[in-house]
């Protein structure tokens, strides 16, 4: 293959690799001296629309999410024949399959790893996004400072579909050994589960005994790997994880990335998240149908989207009420902090016998640009009987991990007839510190969840005062 001398405005040094699909080059941007890598459309598939605009609708998805931990788009262009490029943020640390063709990674080292791509699918599922190709070769690594520390980034989301309309692909998507029994279905609906599957094949792969059976290339996706062992330091528990990551059913594995990364967390470091005392809960998918009307970005945004498989959305009492005093939405009554007001809200991605979304409320000194804003204070209050339905209030916070910052022991208190579980996460930008508590309702079947961030240089006694002003019907 003959390298081109420039494309569009940069020069090309060297060819990084070949795909089924494209073509990556290095490229050197002298305006700003940085290199860049340049991802153009391979030439037999330039005049298949189907293939051209998957292709676009990648780098447009990495474009809009602009995540740390997702590779980078600079910007779109297109050759003199037609044929569309990228230009991508360059992974001057390679990739995990460079990494692994070069030797075994020690356990923790891998472990560790395998938390950072967890949390970097995470990101994807926040946002609706299903990666469907998680291998070693999408894996990359980045240098990130003089100290010589690196970013693990998330590449190649050319399989990447939004959930919405995630069921009915006609052709396979995937690699062989990390690809989900599901995606080989044409008519079965592909969601976060698929890629809960190739991370679980993932950390197979990083952690096996054996890795080249750890790493099949059968096209059957319902091969199983018999006798597959896992190096002798890899604790018990975190194997009985990748079990349950890798199950053939959908339904029996963990329901998104985050989910699994706490799992991860709780094998690896058990003394570092003790509120879970059991088996991670399933949690049923989606409604079908159901839309987010409020969609958020951020590694420690809340309004509970940075946690996974809730959100907030606009609705119920309309404009935010007076500050102080109390607010009621349906069932739930809150006593406002001084300075604060509330607005109604719905809690997205949890439903009712009745099939609508079960009641929240907002509450913060602005309520409606406090998911948004990381210099205001504010919480998000809920209340689901779906969810007391399914799992308990230590489970339900297990699911609820910030995987950019650090958890403090949970803790219990019990304010105004009701017994919550709190945790506390200390994050290093954005918000400083995140409180994640729950309860079950005193007199029916319900779970009642606050998310808070508190003022700044405020203590348990602010978080603990919040509490004991949640009222329940």
């Amino acid at each position: 293959m003959t390298a081109p001398l420039r494309i569009g405005p940069y020069a090309i040094e060297r060819l990084l690799g070949v795909g089924s699909f494209a073509t990556v080059w290095l490229g050197y941007d002298r305006a700003l001296d940085a290199h860049v890598a340049i991802k153009v459309l391979a030439e037999n598939w330039s005049h298949d629309l189907r293939v051209r605009e998957r292709f676009l609708d990648e780098a447009r998805l990495l474009r809009r999410l602009e995540h740390e931990r997702l590779i980078r788009v600079h910007a779109l262009g297109e050759l003199p024949d037609g044929r569309p490029y990228a230009v991508l943020a360059w992974a001057d640390g390679g990739s995990l399959r460079d990494r692994l063709a070069a030797g075994e990674i020690p356990v923790p080292a891998a472990l560790r790893l395998l938390g950072e791509v967890c949390a970097g699918v995470a990101v994807l599922h926040r946002h609706g996004v299903v990666h469907r190709d998680l291998t070693p070769g999408n894996i990359l690594f980045r240098c990130a400072g003089p100290d010589g520390a690196e970013q693990v980034l998330i590449a190649d989301l050319g399989l990447a579909k939004a959930l919405a309309a995630a069921s009915g692909l006609t052709a396979r998507a995937g690699t062989p050994g990390y690809m989900a029994p599901e995606q080989d279905d044409p008519g079965a609906v592909v969601d976060t589960r698929a890629d809960v599957y190739g991370l679980g094949r993932l950390g197979i792969r990083l952690l096996a005994a054996d890795p080249t059976g750890a790493n099949p290339t059968s096209p059957d996706p319902h091969r199983r790997t018999p006798g597959l062992r896992l190096r002798h330091d890899v604790p018990a528990a975190v194997a009985a994880v990748l079990a349950q990551a890798t199950a053939h059913r959908p339904a029996d594995r963990y329901p998104d990335a985050a989910t699994l990364h706490a799992a991860l967390t709780r094998a690896s470091d058990p003394a570092r998240l003790t509120i879970a005392t059991g088996p991670v809960p399933r949690q049923p998918p989606p409604r079908p149908g159901a839309r987010r009307r409020l969609r958020l970005a951020g590694a420690t945004m809340v309004a509970v989207v940075a946690v996974g498989a809730v959100g907030a959305e606009s609705g119920g009492g309309g404009s935010a009420r007076p500050v102080g005093g109390t607010y009621t939405a349906g069932p739930l009554t809150v006593a406002l902090p001084a300075g604060w007001s509330a607005t109604g809200a719905t809690w997205a991605g949890q439903y009712g016998a009745d099939g609508e979304p079960e009641p929240a409320l907002v509450m913060s000194p602005q309520p409606r640009r406090w998911a948004v804003d990381p210099r205001l204070p504010g919480a998000f209050v809920g209340l689901s009987a779906s969810t007391a339905a399914r799992t308990t209030p230590a489970g339900f916070l297990a699911e609820r991990t910030h995987g950019d910052c650090t958890p403090a022991p949970a803790r219990t208190t019990r304010q105004a007839g009701i017994e919550w579980i709190v945790v506390a996460y200390r994050c290093d930008r954005d918000r400083p510190q995140i409180i994640e508590s729950a309860a079950l309702h005193p007199g029916r079947a319900a779970l009642v969840y606050v998310q808070l961030t508190p003022p700044a240089q405020s203590g348990p006694t602010f978080v603990d005062t919040l509490l004991a002003g949640v009222r329940l019907r």
